[in-house]
C-alpha cells in the first residue's frame, strides 16, 4: 500500500508586517502554511523576521503572480478594499482584521460581489473578541438590541478623539465619553473600535448595534463587554486582553484570532 500523498502547504499572503504580522508569521512558522507574500507600503525598508519564502510587494496588482490560497489582511482600514479586490479577483479568499472599513458600506459591497463572481469567501475572524459565533447563531431566533462596551485605560485612548471629549488625564473613575452606532464609532475611532463592525456583522448591523467606549483609570488591559437580548435568550460576553508586546494599542488576542483563523485552513479539525 503507498504512502499517502504529503497534502500541499497553504500558500498564504499577509496584508502588513507590523506588530500583527510579525506575531502571526512567527506563530505559523513549522506549520503547513507557506508565507509566499508579504505586502507593504515600502518594500525598500529594512524589516526583520521575513520568511526565506516570501516576496516583498506593494502593488495589489503583484499579489496574482503570488498564487495565494488565502489572503489576510492585517494592515488597517485603507488597506482593506484595494487588496481585497486584488485577493478575490484571483479567487483567493480574503481574512480581514481592520473591520472599520466596513463602516463605508460600499466597500463591503464591493467585496462581496468580487467574492460571488470568483468562487471565493470573504472571512471576517474575531479579532479581539470572544462570543462572537454565538451573538451571529443568536440572528437565527432573533435579537432585540446588543451593547459593546469597550473599556481601556486612559492612556490607551491617547491620539484619538477622547481627547477632545474628556479629560484622560484628569479622570478618576471610570468614565463613558462615547456612545453611538457601530457605524459612527468605527468611522471616530478607525484605531480603537475596529471590534465595534465585527461585533454589529455579527449581530443586528451597524446602524442598530450600540457601541460604548469607556476611559477607565483602574483597568490594566483593554476589556470587551457584549451583551444582547432576544429570543434566544440573553448573551454577556466579556474579554480582558492583554497587549501585543510590539504594540501596546493592539490587543494580542487580535493576532492570536488571526492566526488561528489561517491554521484552521489546514487543520483537520476546526474550532
Amino acid at each position: 500500500m503507498s504512502a499517502p500523498a504529503t497534502p500541499k502547504p497553504l500558500r498564504l499572503a499577509l496584508i502588513g508586517w507590523g506588530a500583527i504580522g510579525r506575531y502571526v508569521g512567527g506563530l505559523l512558522a513549522n506549520t503547513s502554511v507557506e508565507i509566499v507574500a508579504i505586502a507593504v507600503q515600502d518594500r525598500a525598508a529594512s524589516r526583520d523576521g521575513v520568511p526565506v519564502s516570501a516576496t516583498i510587494i506593494s502593488d495589489p496588482a503583484e499579489l496574482a503572480a503570488t498564487r495565494p490560497d488565502v489572503v489576510a489582511e492585517a494592515a488597517g482600514r485603507a488597506s482593506v478594499e484595494p487588496w481585497g479586490v486584488a485577493a478575490l479577483e484571483c479567487g483567493a479568499d480574503f481574512i480581514v482584521s481592520s473591520m472599520s472599513a466596513f463602516a463605508d458600506a460600499s466597500v463591503l459591497n464591493t467585496l462581496r460581489l468580487r467574492a460571488e463572481a470568483n468562487d471565493a469567501q470573504i472571512h471576517i475572524q474575531p479579532g479581539a473578541l470572544a462570543g462572537v459565533d454565538a451573538l451571529s447563531g443568536a440572528t437565527r431566533m432573533g435579537i432585540d438590541d446588543v451593547e459593546h462596551r469597550m473599556v481601556k485605560p486612559p492612556k490607551a485612548w491617547l491620539g484619538t478623539p477622547a481627547e477632545t471629549l474628556c479629560d484622560l488625564q484628569a479622570i478618576t473613575e471610570p468614565t463613558a465619553f462615547f456612545s453611538a452606532t457601530a457605524a459612527e464609532a468605527a468611522s471616530a475611532f478607525p484605531k480603537n473600535a475596529n471590534v465595534a463592525m465585527t461585533t454589529a456583522l455579527a449581530g443586528i448591523g451597524p446602524d442598530r448595534t450600540r457601541i460604548t467606549l469607556v476611559a477607565d483609570p483602574t483597568a490594566t488591559t483593554n476589556r470587551h463587554e457584549i451583551s444582547a437580548h432576544g429570543a434566544f435568550g440573553t448573551l454577556d460576553v466579556s474579554i480582558a486582553n492583554n497587549p501585543l508586546p510590539d504594540n501596546p494599542k493592539t490587543s494580542a488576542m487580535a493576532a492570536l484570532n488571526l492566526a488561528r483563523a489561517i491554521e484552521n485552513r489546514v487543520s483537520t479539525i476546526r474550532i
